[in-house]
């Protein structure tokens, strides 16, 4: 095997024995494999287009099947084998639809009639051989961008899941991914062509975020500052952890009045801003954070746990009896819920103990998505104008286990009275509750939600920009960015497509990009490598 799609691949290269997520070799080949189908399935997806044909069907297996292949997202080789023979069946039936509807019957390719073993030991051998370091390209800057865009529309993928289920579509966003999974295996494009392509997948994950944001905000209400209790209260307890508001809602309807508390883990904080969720009177509040002490968490947890999107590495044994997952999230020996039918949860809360006493640590406040910072838009204009807000720093994106992390901490804390920090997604976790005060009333701190609540981010500068008549890149704002995994990767694309500059990087830069494509990305939009806070806040600050 080798894959280095994530932050943590092993040595800063690669892994090729197992993956540092707990990937085995075996899982690894079957994702390769069903990239490979994604690609032949899209290519004749966009002859379908050409005469006229959008199978829905087909656009959604699409994004699905390249979300399952999410770093933490599904490690279950059983899926990945129903997966592909599913993806064949799609791409053979669409065939025939374009023959029956044109000329073209240029269907002569391995890739598009690729026909998989019907045993799992013999896919593990198939996938083995379509492996991203077979994909074609002329020198190795141009693999390093088709394996850059691959990661990112992986992440659009994610996004476009999400809001999928909420009922939000955009077409503009499956016809990228399908022409961006249908160029992996072509050798007639340039270096230009893919950094074309590289950027227009930011495009993609723009959208792709801007859907999701209104399925949420359709479904859920705009979130408000909202206080949120850090610990537990006595009796009957449910964990959720991920990113899916629906299943959080599912779940909060079907536990109502049985007695059982539900609790937040990680990126699943932000939905305690939500009015429709928030309603909920056993809604509690927030235990444990993510990453770094998330074994411990789980397995201290006397309750039932959801696990809805790709925020665990492979789970423990000291806590798997406890453990379910839906969505695209699954995992070999652990229960999957695929029909939102949330009893066995249910029924396991009941069954197990639950907390014993009280117990509160503190609490945060949650809940500035881009309506709420808007609405005090006029204090925060006056208080760049008066000096009384120097700096906003957005520090965003990923947690992590690898060390270097403490960077984002360190960060936070040194950041000067007279500027604000703005954040989002689950690097957070890192300074979440530290209390930084307030600047004319309004929180130094301000949590914006989940990794795809980049958008609000976005939206409140551009706001801003707008208000002073300039552009993003001439606002006091510096953008502070934690990556992990993919979504991390389309959301950077998605600022880069922005033409947004400046931008600091870590904890470490990804292994897929070559020196040459760092130094164009580097030059075109001066994307810098972390250095330490004090030196980092110095140069931002021109305190130097």
């Amino acid at each position: 095997m080798f894959c280095y799609q994530c932050e943590q691949t092993f040595k800063g290269t690669g892994c090729t024995i197992q993956g540092v997520c707990g990937k085995q070799p075996d899982v690894a080949a079957l994702q390769d494999l069903l990239l490979y189908v994604l690609m032949g399935l899209s290519q004749v997806a966009l002859e379908a287009r050409k005469v006229g044909i959008n199978d829905e069907k087909v656009n959604v297996f699409i994004i699905q099947a390249a979300f399952a292949t999410l770093t933490n997202v599904d490690f279950d080789p059983d899926r990945f084998f129903n997966l592909v023979h599913e993806g064949v069946f799609l791409h053979e039936k669409l065939k025939a639809k374009v023959r029956n509807n044109s000329k073209y019957d240029d269907f002569n390719d391995a890739l598009v009639n690729f026909i998989p073993s019907p045993d799992i030991e013999g896919m593990v051998k198939q996938g083995e051989k379509v492996g991203i370091k077979t994909y074609p390209a002329d020198n190795p800057d141009i693999l390093s961008l088709k394996h850059t865009v691959l990661y990112g529309i992986k992440g659009v993928s994610a996004y476009a899941d999400h809001a999928y289920i909420l009922g939000e579509e955009e077409d503009s966003v499956y016809a990228f991914v399908q022409e961006g999974l249908a160029a992996i295996l072509r050798t007639d494009l340039t270096l230009d062509d893919w950094l074309g392509l590289t950027l227009r997948c930011g495009e993609a994950a723009l959208k792709a975020m801007e859907i999701l944001d209104a399925g949420n905000t359709k479904t859920y209400g705009h979130p408000v500052p909202t206080k949120v209790p850090l610990g537990y209260i006595k009796g009957k307890a449910i964990l959720v952890s991920g990113h899916d508001l629906k299943d959080l809602e599912e779940l909060l309807k079907q536990s109502e009045g049985k007695g059982i508390n539900l609790y937040t883990h990680g990126e699943m904080l932000s939905t305690h801003g939500y009015p429709k969720l928030k309603k909920y009177s056993h809604f509690y509040g927030q235990f444990g954070t993510a990453w770094q002490k998330q074994t411990k968490e789980f397995a201290e947890f006397p309750g039932a746990i959801l696990m809805t999107t790709n925020c665990i590495q492979r789970p423990q044994k000291s806590y798997q009896d406890n453990l379910f997952t839906s969505g695209m999230v699954g995992w070999p020996g652990i229960p999957h819920i695929s029909d939102l039918n949330f009893t066995p949860v249910i029924e396991k809360a009941l069954s197990l103990p639950g907390f014993t006493k009280d117990k509160t640590t503190g609490e945060v406040t949650v809940g500035f998505a881009r309506n709420a910072v808007l609405s005090i838009a006029d204090k925060v204009i006056e208080g760049i104008k008066s000096g009384a807000i120097r700096h906003f720093f957005l520090v965003a994106g990923c947690d992590g286990a690898k060390p270097g992390r403490n960077y984002y901490t360190e960060f936070v804390e040194k950041v000067p009275s007279d500027c604000i920090v703005l954040t989002c997604a689950c690097g957070k976790y890192r300074f979440f509750d530290k209390d930084l005060g307030k600047i004319a009333g309004i929180p130094r701190l301000l949590d914006a939600g989940q990794c795809n609540d980049a958008y609000s981010s976005i939206q409140i500068a551009r706001a801003l920009a707008k208000e002073f008549k300039t552009d993003i890149n001439d606002l006091p704002l510096s953008l502070i960015i934690s990556w992990y995994e993919q979504k991390a990767v389309c959301v950077l694309l998605a600022l880069l497509h922005l033409g947004i500059t400046d931008i600091r990087l870590g904890p470490s830069l990804p292994a897929f990009l070559t020196p040459n494509i760092l130094a164009t990305l580097v030059k075109i939009f001066d994307i810098n490598p972390i250095t330490t806070p004090d030196e980092d806040l110095s140069v931002i600050l021109k305190e130097t």
